[in-house]
């Protein structure tokens, strides 16, 4: 059985559009008879809700119409539905939450163990590498919720319906593993947040199934709607703030330091490894795909160019917000421990296991230990990402395979895929704190090779008129997105390079490498040409000028 959907036409805006009345309730009904145009007889609406039943019946979607928040005179601002109404806190309030919940991906625990090690190894040096890899990262994330509001789909559905079979498989394969990758590191991280708050009793493995029950709270909460879900993500993200702005003010970190690593770009080939865990924890493969699901929980019409671009705005307005409030986190976290460990015996050897362990020894007791708020924040950082990674496996599975399975049992699927292989890493992995640092740069190795596969078919869809309609980027972004893309790919190989070459031992495995590394290069190829005609076209004329005498 073929659970691929062979490839259709391309969903534009306008066509998808159509099939979304809403006839489920009565006062639904009169909400969308207000949004769309009125149809012309009432054989042609019956025949309308007849097909968007038949639709929704046959294709996987994010959010059902019953979920999706209704934004309060939305429609009633722009009677013609091209304009921009003026801007509104009360609109933005009700905007707020997706970009919160994909936030959560740069505070997760392997982006708290590369911040930790940055500030440990290069002091406050990298502040200004990590304020700008935020930024490249709020380029992405803000062309993932446009496309998802653009054409009412999500990234994986739009994948699907884009390439061939064979490659939409592919892209799912590789998909699922990134986000098993961040699972694990997430899961690990929570289990020894637990660890710390139980002063050892309880053992990793333990909490790795502790944390397992994450998945049930979550199918709990979803059954309270999406805005009690954002509340509760809302309280974690707020938990970390405290736990780590009150390690900041305990640590009291040099503000001229701070300020000259935020202003003043430094590299040294010491820290260059550090650099490039700061860019490449930025941009994680199933975060891509997460916020441009995210957004579709309210209810905007894709047909509606005016609600459209509103919801866009909004959205942009909210993801920025939620990023610098990641950032700030981040900047606490890699200051406390440059002021704590930078030029010590210590810097090179901290990790996420041993890091209260070091934060206790340095800045004491106190009325409250730092090493509690540091597990605190830790076991916040953990679980939020971990839901969140139930989250997006639900609509990577359901895009990619367009299966319609109740939200409960695909969510136990996307869980036990992550948690069954975490289980054995725990016990595997849980000798010593150097083996737990080993795992943790081969699963920083798997994300990587699976950035590609997120940002490049992102941004070929992005450039497409038939995909994105009148909200196709346009030449001066797609260019600004290409460059970052490649930017993010290149220092990601720059890691993939250095660590083939220090574990890569043996003939036949260096053989298999090269195998793996000519097929991995020729599906990047493949995905960068498909129907990209414009971008190709720019890259050749960019190295024809280039290479041309002046």
């Amino acid at each position: 059985m073929n659970l691929i959907t062979p490839p259709s036409n391309h969903a534009t805006p306008n066509s998808h559009s159509e099939s979304l009345p809403q006839t489920d309730e009565p006062e639904q009904e009169g909400e969308s008879h207000r949004l769309l145009p009125s149809p012309t007889s009432p054989k042609s609406e019956v025949a309308l809700i007849q097909t968007t039943e038949k639709s929704d019946n046959d294709e996987e979607a994010a959010y059902e119409a019953r979920e999706k928040i209704l934004i309060a005179d939305f429609e009633l601002d722009s009677p013609n539905y091209s304009s921009v109404p003026p801007f509104s806190f009360k609109k933005l309030w009700l905007f707020t939450g997706p970009g919160f919940l994909m936030s959560i991906a740069f505070l997760d625990p392997g982006n708290l163990e590369g911040d930790l090690q940055a500030g440990a190894i290069a002091g406050y040096s990298l502040l200004w590498l990590l304020m700008w890899a935020t930024a490249m990262g709020l380029l992405i994330q803000l062309l993932s919720a446009r496309i998802g509001v653009a054409t009412g789909r999500h990234l994986a559905e739009l994948c699907r319906e884009e390439y061939p079979n064979w490659a939409a498989i592919l892209l799912w394969v590789m998909a699922e593993l990134a986000l098993i990758g961040a699972d694990i590191q997430e899961v690990i991280g929570s289990a020894i947040a637990i660890q710390i708050l139980s002063r050892g009793f309880l053992p990793l493995w333990a909490g790795v199934l502790i944390t397992a029950a994450d998945c049930f709270i979550f199918l709990l909460l979803e059954n309270y709607g999406v805005r009690k879900l954002e509340a509760v993500f809302a309280f974690l993200i707020t938990t970390m703030g405290l736990s780590f702005a009150w390690m900041f003010a305990d640590a009291k970190p040099s503000k001229k330091e701070l300020l000259i690593g935020l202003l003043v770009p430094k590299l040294s080939s010491r820290t260059i490894r550090q650099a490039v865990g700061v860019v490449g924890c930025v941009i994680m493969p199933h975060n891509v795909f997460l916020h441009s699901a995210l957004v579709q929980s309210r209810k905007v019409d894709p047909n509606k160019k005016g609600q459209v671009q509103e919801a866009i705005n909004y959205y942009s307005i909210e993801c920025t917000a939620a990023l610098f409030v990641s950032f700030i986190i981040n900047l606490c976290v890699t200051t406390v421990f440059a002021k704590g460990f930078y030029g010590s015996e210590q810097a090179d050897g901290i990790g996420l296991v041993n890091a209260g362990q070091y934060l206790e020894e340095k800045y004491g007791g106190g009325l409250f230990p730092i090493l509690y708020i540091w597990g605190i924040g830790l076991l916040a950082a953990g679980t939020s990402s971990t839901i969140t990674g139930t989250y997006a496996g639900q609509f990577i599975m359901g895009g990619f395979l367009n299966l319609r399975l109740k939200k409960s049992l695909r969510a136990l699927i996307t869980r036990s895929c992550a948690i069954i292989p975490t289980i054995i890493v725990a016990l595997i992995f849980n000798k010593s704190e150097s083996s737990l640092d080993v795992l943790n740069e081969w699963l920083n190795v798997l994300q990587s090779i699976q950035i590609p596969f997120a940002l490049i078919p992102l941004l070929t869809l992005l450039s497409k008129e038939q995909v994105m309609g009148a909200f196709k980027i346009g030449p001066i972004l797609e260019r600004a997105a290409w460059t970052v893309a490649g930017l993010v790919i290149v220092i990601n190989g720059y890691l993939l390079l250095h660590f083939f070459i220090n574990e890569v031992n043996g003939l036949l495995i260096g053989l298999l490498v090269s195998a793996g590394t000519s097929a991995y290069v020729s599906f990047v190829v493949y995905l960068i040409s498909h129907r990209n005609d414009e971008l190709l076209n720019w890259v050749s004329q960019f190295v024809t000028n280039r290479l041309s005498p002046n």
